[in-house]
């Protein structure tokens, strides 16, 4: 592990293999670098990766009371600064996705191509939004443990879960140690941020969206239908994966990920 100073707090990130190539991990909500465990050993035999745990989660410190989008991509630019990497591939899981499309806006000369794992570039619905509010009004009652309770098993197609039950406890596991400062702070972001589907439609770079057919936290049939892939864009569907499609069908995952860089 190492760490570096951003405005004053400390960020968290590992970094493996030593490949001509950068790839640059970011995980989801309510989780850490580790989530990537596996997928970033297989990755490191070929490529430079670096895995970051975002501000406010992990052993990253919490930035601000309210963070954004475009503050969570400036942290990412800071590691990538310190580890002297002037382009990278991005990939980023849910909330991760979020701060990918944020560091596409606004630093695409440091952008090779980017993935999307389980996120889409809309922003969010009123009903979404209502249910982050009640999140952090759970935060604030001290009862974040509701919340992980809930929010992790639902991470899963609902018919892997007892497939996937060591699964489901060790990323609960990572989740219990989220401060519920963090979790606040990065609902705030979710909550505000703006809608990225033009940009994504108009790139020039090399995309990948994966998507998992059973995601129940992004409805496969009403949201990737809506999604413009630009020229340079393509879709895998994961059909047994909800919306941890790397735990869930981490081969199928990872070779069409492997597949996607290879081709650059």
């Amino acid at each position: 592990m190492r760490q570096t100073e951003f405005l004053g707090k400390s960020l968290n990130y590992k970094v493996q293999g030593e490949g001509e190539k950068t790839l640059f991990l970011l995980h989801g909500y309510l989780e850490a670098l580790e989530v990537w465990d596996g997928f970033a050993d297989q990755l490191a035999e070929d490529y430079r990766v670096i895995r970051m745990d975002i501000p406010g989660h992990g052993n990253s410190e919490v930035l601000k009371e309210e963070h954004n989008m475009d503050l969570l991509a400036d942290a990412v630019k800071h590691v990538l600064d310190e580890e002297q990497v002037n382009r990278c591939t991005m990939v980023g899981h849910s909330l991760g996705g979020y701060v990918t499309l944020a560091f596409l806006a606004n630093y695409p000369e440091k952008l090779e191509a980017f993935s999307l794992f389980h996120s889409h570039p809309f922003a969010d619905s009123e009903q979404v939004r209502e249910n982050r509010q009640r999140e952090i009004n759970l935060v604030e009652q001290g009862r974040k443990k509701v919340i992980i309770n809930t929010n992790i098993p639902k991470a899963f197609a609902n018919d892997n879960l007892e497939t996937f039950k060591d699964e489901v406890e060790w990323a609960r596991q990572i989740a219990v140690k989220t401060p519920g400062e963090g979790i606040v702070a990065n609902l705030k972001a979710m909550m505000k941020r703006p809608d990225r589907s033009e940009l994504v439609k108009h790139t020039n770079k090399p995309f990948l969206l994966l998507a998992g057919l059973k995601d129940n936290y992004i409805n496969y049939d009403q949201v990737i239908p809506k999604i413009a892939l630009p020229e340079k864009g393509a879709l895998v569907t994961l059909e047994n994966s909800g919306h941890i499609g790397f735990v869930e069908e981490k081969e199928n995952a990872f070779y069409a990920f492997r597949d996607f860089i290879m081709k650059l």
